[in-house]
């Protein structure tokens, strides 16, 4: 059951009035809701200890383990969302895609994606590919409360530049040349991959997600011009296949100070900003009718509790104006984050903007 009213004739869950929900719907709150990328991970102990010898893609398949994690930072924070337990690549090894999460590196792809003969292998995404998925979501959905939950997925740039690449990239160039030299592969490619991304989203909110968060983690490597040509119709063919559900829709990249107003564009209702861009430029940058997700960055937690609590205010005075706004750290959480560095930080962002 979803937390807005829906075409299918669901009622609102228990999840509809939470802050987090009321922000992104740019409606007032009794104070600025909080969560953190990456809040369920290697910053946790707990974390550490459920997940000792247990690779990272079988643990996302795991449904009690997945609720366990994804619980685990709402327990100890306090924060206003969890967000599911998963990785992006998990769509594509659920169709078949033989890839590996190595400890150290990230995603590997034993066969890159190069030809057109390729995209054979990206078949679409059924529920029955993820029974997994929906059944953790029943899981955490009766044991969250009001407390909403977050789903998300891979936006098809950045899962193209891990098929293309192989696995993590710097620079890109053989997904960039792909874009560059055979635009119609390319998007062919992406709209392939908008697809399965649509698909595992469905799953998602029809499970009982709140929201829903499209992670285009790479794509700041693009400059306006090549995104809205190669890559916003894709994201946009991902915002739309998920409108008709009524739950809030999230964009966030990196480093995407100059995409912002694109991103938006591109379907969001709200857009994830990094620390580079002050929230109220941000908000410029976007324009009306989106909330804002951030920013503050993720090292400042290494730092003293006054440095964090200074820039927290600042962040917050340059969101006063928002039509909507979620506070977040400008990428995830890094980790090896002190714990309680976060549990402050929730702490005081709730007492600064009680209202």
């Amino acid at each position: 059951m979803s937390a807005n009213p829906s075409p299918t004739g669901k009622q609102p869950t228990a999840t509809y009035e939470s802050a987090f929900l009321k922000a992104c719907r740019r409606e007032p709150v009794p104070h600025t809701p909080v969560w953190f990328m990456r809040q369920a991970g290697r910053s946790l102990p707990e974390y550490r200890k459920v997940r000792e010898g247990i690779p990272m893609l079988e643990s996302c398949m795991r449904p009690e383990l997945v609720t366990e994690i994804t619980l685990q930072p709402v327990r100890r924070h306090g924060v206003d969302a969890a967000i599911f337990f998963s990785d992006i690549v998990v769509p594509l090894k659920a169709i078949g895609i033989d890839l590996d999460i190595k400890p150290g590196v990230g995603p590997v792809v034993e066969r890159p994606i190069r030809t057109r003969a390729d995209l054979d292998r990206l078949r679409g995404l059924t529920p029955e590919d993820v029974p997994y998925v929906t059944e953790a979501i029943g899981m955490l959905t009766r044991e969250l409360g009001g407390t909403p939950l977050i789903g998300f997925a891979g936006a098809p740039f950045t899962l193209a530049s891990y098929l293309v690449e192989g696995g993590p990239s710097r620079t890109y160039e053989n997904a960039k040349a792909m874009m560059y030299g055979d635009p119609e592969l390319w998007a062919d490619l992406l709209d392939r991959l908008a697809d399965i991304t649509a698909a595992f989203l469905k799953v998602q909110i029809e499970a009982g997600a709140d929201a829903v968060q499209l992670f285009d983690s790479w794509v700041g490597a693009l400059a306006p011009v090549d995104y809205r040509r190669s890559v916003m119709p894709a994201s946009a063919k991902v915002f739309r296949a998920v409108e008709g559900y009524g739950v809030p829709r999230i964009h966030f990249g990196v480093g995407t100070g100059e995409l912002l107003g694109l991103m938006g564009e591109a379907g969001a209702d709200v857009v994830g900003v990094d620390w580079r861009v002050p929230l109220d430029e941000a908000a410029r940058r976007v324009g009306p009718g989106k909330a804002l997700q951030g920013n503050l960055d993720p090292t400042l937690l290494f730092s003293t509790t006054e440095a964090v609590e200074a820039r927290t205010a600042e962040i917050l005075q340059a969101a006063a104006g928002l039509e909507g706004h979620v506070f977040n750290l400008g990428h995830g959480v890094l980790p090896s984050t002190n714990p309680d560095a976060l549990t402050r930080l929730v702490e005081y962002v709730h007492t600064r903007t009680a209202r």
